[in-house]
């Protein structure tokens, strides 16, 4: 039987989350995101891809009692377009972490479990594709492949899955060097059994606290790219939302709830993501408690503990 990297069960993961401040919050915030674009679009008072008829009145409305978050340069309902843009924001960030994981995932165990030259050539690949900067070169490759939602995906799960990779590489490394993978190589398990039965499980609750945080650099990237007038034209997006509010002069004409709303969603899922995932990684990696803070009850209790084994030591003297 594998040793157990991570004690955790599933049980005991849901109560040692809950137990988090920040789980929780993560969690509640990723959680009322999800519900909003699941079942949002049922309950939005208007739908944002008809054609309205507007007279110039209702052009750059406040917020008001039809129209809770006003309405844009062509008088549609904003806090509708909030809401179907959630979809497709969070659809980019899933679709494309995804992506990130089967590859990065894929070329870490090979790297980790092969070593020896695989490892260097899959490593210095991985480098190169690390050290180049994303946004220009997702910015060339849009401009080239062209607009649209599905390349999007691909971009930014081709060009994020390097540190994927890195993790998974240095989790393996460390795994296949355990007396249990030692035995099964002894009796005669197979390398592709060894990697997907005995180390894959290891290394999941790693994947997944990458996952979390991998889907809001995802979400982040589509705003981007979004936003400079890359995105798909045809779908509604807050990143999308932006980029129309200030080509069409919601700045000027002093229109912020045009701007702030799908400004503030994003921060919203990206900070519930973060919460999330650094409360996995805590979780799974309980060292990163103490990286950059210190428990002072604990530390006053060590230093009595070290005060009186000084002091008792002397009396045996």
């Amino acid at each position: 039987m594998p040793d157990q990297t991570f004690p955790l069960r599933k049980s005991q993961l849901w109560r040692t989350l809950f137990r988090s401040k920040m789980g929780i919050l993560g969690f509640t915030m990723l959680a009322g995101m999800i519900l909003v674009a699941l079942f949002g679009p049922l309950f939005a008072p208007y739908d944002p891809y008809e054609i309205p008829k507007v007279t110039l009145g209702d052009i750059y409305q406040g917020p008001n009692i039809r129209h809770w978050l006003g309405t844009d340069d062509t008088g549609k309902d904003v806090f509708s377009a909030v809401i179907y843009g959630a979809r497709v924001s969070l659809l980019v960030g899933f679709a494309a972490s995804i992506i990130i994981v089967l590859l990065g995932a894929t070329i870490g165990m090979i790297a980790g479990y092969s070593g020896g030259s695989v490892d260097v050539v899959l490593m210095r690949i991985t480098d190169a594709i690390l050290v180049i900067p994303s946004l220009p070169l997702m910015l060339v490759i849009i401009a080239v492949a062209g607009r649209g939602l599905t390349n999007i995906i691909l971009v930014i799960g081709l060009l994020y899955w390097t540190y994927m990779a890195r993790v998974v590489r240095s989790q393996v490394i460390s795994i296949k060097e355990r007396p249990f993978i030692l035995r099964a190589h002894a009796i005669g398990v197979s390398p592709f059994r060894i990697a997907t039965y005995h180390i894959l499980p290891q290394i999941l609750p790693v994947l997944f606290a990458e996952v979390v945080l991998d889907v809001s650099y995802a979400i982040l990237s589509e705003a981007s790219l979004s936003f400079l007038g890359l995105g798909d034209p045809t779908i509604i997006s807050w990143g999308s939302m932006i980029n129309r509010a200030f080509l069409r002069g919601a700045v000027t004409k002093g229109a912020w709830w045009y701007i702030v709303p799908p400004g503030l969603a994003l921060a919203w899922v990206t900070l519930g993501l973060t919460f999330l995932g650094n409360a996995l990684q805590e979780i799974f990696n309980p060292r990163l408690r103490t990286h950059h803070l210190f428990d002072e009850h604990k530390m006053v209790a060590r230093a009595r503990l070290a005060v009186n084994v000084d002091v008792s030591t002397e009396k045996v003297v």
